[in-house]
């Protein structure tokens, strides 16, 4: 095992909690053992990762470790002050770390006794499976009921996902005795270590197949284009994923499915835009509906309402509709629908409009510009 959880992740020791994050999911998604079958390693690389992140994202086993290295893990640390059983069991799923990735009981450290439990011996669970959904923007507000086509490994028909040919069946791995693992015993600077791969005869299944099944020629699934029925929530949003439990690849040789992601894509709306669950748009009014006041319809996700545009509204002004947003995904309410106005000015004025506003800051006292000159207002004020 290297100690180094830092370099294990591929992260300087100043590293943040987000990069932290980041990099286990990256090493992760890489390193598991259904994505490199034919790797033996793999399974104690994708164990060594876990541990690291295990250890890194809390801050209280953080500090132990920088200070102390990975005997402070163990209680060693600050002159043993605390047994490594009790570190373990205040760290919840660290002790089962360090059980999994030596091999467990009092062969981890120090060579004695027998090894402990690794994988179960079967067939190993599919893999997860990824598609993209491109949604309108109503649906994602409001949810919906969507059609997916995704190609899956599916179970085999003709074998009943067993891999074998109808009539025969699997017989015990010769080499791993049906455990479906292989243990390797080395040295470290910690002590004897023990190490547990999938069988790379059988997989890990634990089984051989003397008569495979023509179809899926032992493997017990075949690639096919799967239907599903997706269930989207109210108030999902664009690069949101849903995660269909079962629904991915199915495991070869009977073992269970994986998960299926579906990642969300949702077409932008003509007017409104997200705020989180808050819904903005802009209003544009004319200069004589913000200075005297006016109602007029308004047309939400919801249907038509009223907006009431308050006497002497100036740009920028925000009219709230509560509880008209988008809906919280956990059903608790609604957000809000934001409608931020702007005044607009009067463009392309007839002489008479022209002379009404003049009077109207004549009045006013304010100052204003003389009458626009050209060919076309001579022409207007010769004919008059």
């Amino acid at each position: 095992m290297n100690s180094d959880f830092y370099a294990v992740l591929g992260l300087p020791r100043g590293a943040s909690d987000e990069d932290i994050k980041k990099a286990y999911r990256r090493l992760a998604r890489e390193s598991h053992p259904d994505a490199n079958p034919d790797d033996p390693s793999a399974e104690e690389r994708f164990k060594e990762i876990q541990l690291a992140y295990e250890v890194l994202k809390d801050p209280e086993k953080r500090e132990r470790y920088d200070r102390f290295g990975i005997d402070g893990l163990r209680g060693t640390g600050a002159g043993g002050a605390a047994g490594s059983e009790d570190v373990f069991g205040a760290m919840g799923g660290l002790g089962d770390l360090f059980e999994a990735f030596f091999g467990g009981g009092s062969s981890v450290f120090g060579g004695g006794g027998g090894g402990g439990g690794g994988r179960q011996p079967g067939p190993r669970r599919g893999n997860d499976a990824e598609a993209a959904l491109e949604l309108e923007f109503t649906e994602a507000v409001f949810g919906s009921q969507r059609d997916l086509r995704v190609r899956l490994a599916v179970s085999c028909e003709t074998c009943d996902g067993t891999g074998a040919a109808p009539g025969t069946t699997a017989t015990t791995c010769g080499t791993c005795a049906g455990l479906g693992e292989v243990r390797r015993v080395r040295q470290s600077i910690l002590g004897q270590m023990v190490t547990a791969s999938a069988c790379p005869r059988c997989g890990g299944t634990g089984q051989e197949i003397a008569s495979p099944c023509h179809d899926c020629r032992g493997d017990g699934r075949r690639t096919e284009e799967h239907t599903y029925t997706v269930d989207v929530p109210a108030g999902v949003d664009d690069a949101n994923t849903l995660r269909l439990t079962g629904r991915g690849h199915a495991g070869g040789r009977g073992g269970p499915a994986g998960d299926l992601f579906v990642h969300l894509r949702v077409r932008p709306h003509r007017r409104f835009q997200r705020d989180g669950f808050n819904l903005m748009d802009e209003l544009h009014v004319p200069m004589t509906q913000a200075a005297l006041g006016a109602t007029i319809a308004y047309e939400t996700l919801d249907g038509t309402e009223e907006i009431t545009i308050p006497h002497g509204t100036q740009t920028g002004k925000v009219v709230t509709f509560r509880g008209k947003g988008v809906p919280r995904v956990d059903g608790r309410g609604r957000g809000d629908l934001l409608v931020h106005l702007f005044v607009d000015t009067p463009v392309d004025l007839s002489r008479e409009q022209e002379d009404l506003i003049r009077q109207l800051a004549e009045e006013r006292g304010e100052p204003v510009a003389a009458h626009r000159s050209g060919l076309f207002s001579r022409f207007r004020s010769a004919s008059k």
